[in-house]
């Protein structure tokens, strides 16, 4: 079988299998959003995808993160396959892991904790490599590659510990040395995103998690606890220096009211990277867009 052909099964699997499971657990499945008036703000890609429609401006979704918390309001489990544009820059184009477009399974869970998403994220990584390995198992093997096995839970380390333990470089190292995927948790509040909740008990600390794949493959999938209440998503907005009119249509919702939530995201092209082994996550798709390089179609 070829490369393509093996990855191009491996993804429909991995597909159906995602969609087999959170169906069974309860979960609703959302169209994607292409275009939308605000989207995520991404501060370690700083350049954003537009297009001008109506006499306005529109963002190319870079997640679907403030629409899950809408969603959710609707209904209290929901996911979707949505596709990313996300402008990297350049010097990723060699890390093995960046695409400037992308799909990503995106979910949330009304009223959910960290820890009950963390479970559910085990136990669908686990469900979706023992359907690859039932399906295209043989096919992997022909390529001297073997859908691993891994107990959970999976461990832990907090962002402190694993700086501490690894370097300024730890995601890459921690990656590289473990045998299971291994979740980081806990991240400093300069780390990331007005929408990850601070943790009420412990401020500057944010109840969010990456999940890391072992064996070097980076991150598998990126997610947490959102802030809800209207004051504080201001007060976090203000705190990173960003506009509270640009995150006008956010701030109504939750004027209006949001639940809490938690959910995660995991990069579909990253996760078939991984089961087949492959150097780079653009050898996954029949078309991709690696940041800087031009495509044929």
């Amino acid at each position: 079988m070829k490369r393509e052909a093996l990855a191009l099964e491996v993804t429909s699997v991995v597909l159906g299998a995602c969609r087999e499971f959170l169906v069974n657990e309860g979960f609703v499945e959302l169209l994607p959003v292409v275009l939308a008036p605000v989207t995520d703000p991404l501060r370690t890609t700083p350049e954003w995808a537009t297009i001008t429609a109506y006499g306005r401006p529109w963002y190319l979704t870079r997640s679907m993160i403030f629409h899950k918390q809408a969603a959710v309001r609707v209904h209290p489990k929901i996911f979707c396959f949505s596709p990313n544009v996300r402008l990297e820059p350049v010097e990723r184009a060699h890390s093995g892991r960046h695409l400037f477009e992308f799909v990503q399974l995106d979910l949330e869970v009304r009223e959910a904790t960290r820890d009950e998403v963390m479970d559910l994220g085990e136990r669908l990584l686990l469900h979706v490599l023992s359907e690859v390995r039932e399906a295209c198992g043989q096919a992997l093997r022909a390529w001297g590659r073997e859908v691993p096995h891994y107990p959970r839970p999976f461990p832990r380390i907090s962002w402190h510990e694993a700086r501490r333990e690894f370097g300024e470089d730890f995601e890459v190292e921690l990656s590289r040395r473990a045998k299971t995927p291994v979740w980081l948790v806990d991240f400093p509040i300069s780390e990331r995103e007005f929408y990850d909740r601070e943790d009420p008990e412990r401020p500057g600390i944010l109840r969010d998690m990456d999940l890391l794949y072992p064996e070097g493959f980076g991150e598998a999938l990126s997610g947490g606890e959102r802030e809800y209440e209207a004051h504080r998503i201001k007060r976090r907005i203000l705190g990173q220096g960003l506009s509270l009119e640009a995150y006008g249509p956010l701030l109504a919702l939750a004027e209006d009211g949001l639940f809490p939530s938690a959910g995660f995201g995991i990069g579909v092209e990253r996760l078939v990277r991984f089961i087949c082994g492959f150097a780079h996550v653009a050898e996954t798709r029949l078309f991709p867009r690696v940041p800087g390089q031009d495509a044929l179609l």
